[in-house]
């Protein structure tokens, strides 16, 4: 069963990311995907050396005989050793299976994983693997709320999810009397430009068809040229587009925009 808890991540623009972990059960799943595929990746490299071997010898008479099997074994190893690593290191903490599966390998800080982050965490399989099933890793994963394994550990990263963009819509949250519990007036509101309110709305109606890291780094960033420039601070706490939908409504109820 998938865990309910979230990462909650407070950045240091006074952010607040909540970020939905990734249970054992998606986790498991993406975990299957993948081995097939590495499953097919034995197959066609035993396919390729079965039938290939033997013509190769005889035309390469003059290379050590066990070089063809020593070349086996290494492609074999990389396959095993470096599919998690190569998929997660190119795809930003996602491998084919973690995509299907709709989660992802991020920081705990909630920044993307590098090379370093996806290799350290991978080379811990060889331990979470153990004594089968990767039964050292899923009691790991039980005795924490976050659900990570000893890789994770090392690494220092979570696997959250994805939310699909096609099962979510914009919502504006502000009320319609005014007011706003969440950011204070300020006489800076006057200060803004038209141009200024175009892109906070834009943003706020095209967030979802954003991925998830281009999103977070868009908002904050225009959540800190607002900021800069009227003065308005949003609560403790207070989630990045809730600071946004409820400054964009105090910048259109000022009277530079009535």
């Amino acid at each position: 069963m998938d865990s309910i808890d979230e990462l909650k991540i407070d950045t240091p623009e006074q952010i607040a990311l909540e970020l939905p972990l990734a249970g054992i059960g998606s986790r498991f799943l993406a975990l299957a995907i993948d081995t097939l595929i590495q499953s097919v990746f034995y197959l066609i490299t035993a396919f390729i050396f079965i039938f290939t071997l033997p013509v190769g010898s005889s035309v390469f008479m003059f290379l050590p005989k066990l070089l063809g099997p020593a070349l086996a074994v290494f492609i074999l190893f990389a396959i095993y050793w470096g599919y998690f690593a190569f998929f997660e290191s190119i795809w930003s903490g996602q491998t084919p299976g973690k995509r299907y599966a709709g989660i992802r390998v991020i920081k705990e800080s909630g920044r993307p994983i590098n090379a370093f982050d996806a290799i350290g965490r991978n080379l811990m399989r060889a331990v979470d693997g153990l004594p089968g099933m990767y039964g050292v890793g899923l009691v790991c994963m039980m005795c924490n709320r976050q659900s990570r394994r000893l890789g994770d550990f090392v690494a220092g990263t979570v696997v959250i999810h994805e939310k699909p963009t096609e099962d979510v819509r914009p919502s504006w949250n502000t009320s319609d009397d005014g007011s706003s519990r969440g950011v204070a007036t300020s006489p800076g509101l006057a200060q803004v430009t038209p141009e200024e309110l175009v892109l906070i709305e834009t943003y706020l109606h095209r967030r979802w068809e954003l991925d998830k890291y281009v999103r977070v780094n868009t908002a904050i960033q225009i959540a800190d040229r607002i900021k800069a420039k009227t003065g308005l601070q949003p609560q403790p706490h207070q989630h990045v587009d809730d600071f946004l939908e409820e400054a964009a409504k105090k910048i259109r109820d000022s009277s530079q925009f009535r």
